[in-house]
């Protein structure tokens, strides 16, 4: 278990696309509806829902937006039958960048409608079910922050099974098995790290190198454009590019 020296270009490549999206109320919400929905409407006793609850507070969401969204999920908020299910979608960027698109949707076919339209119109298609997947295994991932002595965050994420971490400027993220990943966050915390985030995240078993300035642009503008869509929660793209072209691209 160690650090990689890629964690740099990672960070600073999600730190744009991040910059340049952000976490809208719609998105945040659904994913407290469905966490309620899927198991116990108690953030104590289900940690999907508790996970979901610190990142809509980090997003600025009223506590009664919140509670109104975990009664949504519980069944208890009068006359609301919306319900929302889980859809991964596959497909191409510019280049052949292999995209993958999680989304919470009342409406399969709008949604199906508007990932086409958003890829088709910055050089990208859609894709059939499988067809880029592959290439992905989903784990589980700790960002934590303040890490100023590497050897305890080892020791620490040995002792609680994770399998790597990446870190630079003080920042590190863990990666575990899905499975694992309550155990892990709780033994960070009771370590006295701190865990700034709990997430699930798509890992690529292979990267697409992007080298020029417009296909890199339009990679981010097709990521920025699915971002903003109501039913998208998270999109996941395997490419990578070095530190010059993002700056040209930031420029």
């Amino acid at each position: 278990m160690a650090g990689h020296s890629k964690w740099a270009n990672i960070k600073r490549q999600k730190a744009v696309v991040d910059a340049k999206r952000g976490k809208t109320f719609t998105q945040v919400s659904r994913a407290i509806i469905v966490a309620a929905r899927s198991g116990v409407p108690d953030p104590a006793l289900n940690f999907q829902l508790r996970t979901a609850i610190e990142k809509a507070k980090a997003a600025g969401i009223p506590n009664e937006n919140i509670e109104r969204a975990i009664a949504k999920g519980a069944g208890t908020f009068g006359g609301d039958n919306t319900s929302f299910e889980e859809i991964r979608y596959e497909g191409y960027g510019p280049g052949g960048v292999a995209i993958l698109i999680e989304a919470l949707t009342d409406n399969r076919n709008r949604t199906a409608a508007d990932l086409r339209a958003a890829l088709s119109k910055n050089g990208g298609n859609l894709g059939e079910t499988g067809c880029v997947s592959w290439m992905f295994e989903q784990k589980g991932v700790c960002v934590v922050q303040n890490v100023v002595d590497e050897e305890q965050l080892l020791e620490a994420s040995l002792e609680a099974d994770a399998e790597s971490y990446e870190t630079e400027d003080e920042i590190a993220e863990v990666f575990t098995q899905v499975a694992n990943l309550e155990y892990l966050s709780q033994t960070l915390k009771a370590k006295g790290f701190q865990v700034t985030d709990v997430e699930l995240r798509w890992i690529s078993s292979n990267s697409v190198e992007v080298t020029e300035p417009d296909q890199a642009r339009s990679l981010l503008k097709l990521i920025d454009t699915l971002e903003g869509l109501d039913d998208v929660q998270n999109v996941t793209a395997n490419f990578d590019m070095n530190e010059q072209l993002m700056d040209v691209i930031m420029a």
